[in-house]
């Protein structure tokens, strides 16, 4: 299949095109029972401007590798380099959007997209802030909305405001980690397209981590596709031949775009069918005795007890405080 690349990409290419490059990373972890590997021997060279999807089952390393690329995990070995600059701690330059929004509910949306504003940018002044905070939240279309609190809106308008936030400190890196994964079909697919609008107007380079095949399709210029874990690494990656900017209608019309959908699904359902085996996908060392394994279980008791009468006062609390559902605002 001509779409397909190899994963180990030449030297003369690095130099050319080098803007994001993950160099021979590995990352291990030591645990009772001997060290675990999450990812070995991983190698991906991102031009800028290019929009890579990340796929594959769970336990493959897919958020450790974007976790070393924001700066929150480092390699065990190998590098993570932005525009050759090994890539050490989080920065600005680089800016990551969770798929469960990470606002603070206690500020407004104008306010939570202030503060990263407002701690990246300290020498501008007030007005200055205030301006690049409200374009951002106009580019989202969340103008209306910008004196609402967390729990006033929908989950489609949270995670426009974590977006409107990563883009208003000007990053040159947008990592994605599952952002649309908790909405509904048609919120996924106008967020999807205001994304790729976004993108084009700014010439933003992303890495995000999906499980929708169809939306990888959609949004990418390349998958990126990973074998299973432990040592987990990049099995295949493939073009995705859409010129820009798409349209839904005609890509999921073209033949090629089902060719590439069953290759994928060939790739993760059949030559890489999901283990079982639930040490593939987690580190949990056995229990020495019974005594501890009756420890943890009481423990997890009591733990969920606590927790349901924590969550039964917020709700409770939540219902005296919050206006009708029907004056919230909808998706």
């Amino acid at each position: 299949m001509q779409s397909l690349m190899n994963t180990e990409e030449k030297t003369t290419t690095l130099a050319k095109t080098e803007f994001l490059t993950i160099e021979d990373i590995s990352k291990v972890y030591p645990t009772p029972n001997g060290n675990y590997t999450v990812l070995e021997g991983v190698n991906l060279t991102v031009k800028e401007g290019e929009f890579i999807c990340v796929i594959g089952h769970s336990g493959c390393g897919k958020s450790t590798m974007l976790n070393m690329v924001s700066g929150f995990n480092q390699p065990t070995t190998g590098k993570v380099t932005l525009k050759n600059k090994v890539i050490a701690e989080p920065g600005p330059d680089r800016m990551m959007v969770f798929q469960n929004y990470c606002l603070l509910p206690w500020k407004t949306v104008y306010e939570n997209v202030y503060l990263a504003v407002n701690a990246v940018y300290p020498d501008k002044n007030k007005q200055e802030k205030d301006t690049i905070v409200k374009e951002h939240l106009a580019m989202v279309g969340l103008t209306e909305a910008a004196q609402k609190k967390p729990y006033q809106i929908s989950g489609g308008m949270k995670q426009r405001v974590a977006i409107a936030r990563a883009l208003a400190i000007r990053p040159e890196v947008l990592i994605l980690d599952e952002p649309f994964g908790a909405l509904d079909a048609i919120t996924k697919e106008e967020l999807q397209e205001e994304l790729l609008q976004i993108c084009a107007e700014h010439n933003l380079t992303v890495m995000m981590i999906t499980h929708d095949i169809d939306e990888a399709l959609f949004l990418c210029d390349r998958l990126v596709m990973m074998t299973n874990g432990p040592s987990a690494k990049i099995g295949e990656i493939l073009d995705i031949p859409f010129s820009r900017p798409r349209n839904r209608s005609q890509i999921t019309e073209d033949p090629r775009y089902y060719e590439l959908r069953n290759y994928a699904l060939d790739f993760l359902f059949h030559r890489y069918a999901h283990s079982e085996d639930p040490t593939e996908d987690t580190i949990e060392p056995e229990p020495t005795n019974n005594k501890l394994k009756m420890a943890g279980i009481v423990g997890g008791i009591v733990i969920a007890a606590i927790a349901g009468f924590a969550l039964f006062q917020s709700f409770t609390g939540s219902n005296t405080e919050a206006p009708n559902r029907t004056e919230q605002l909808s998706n």
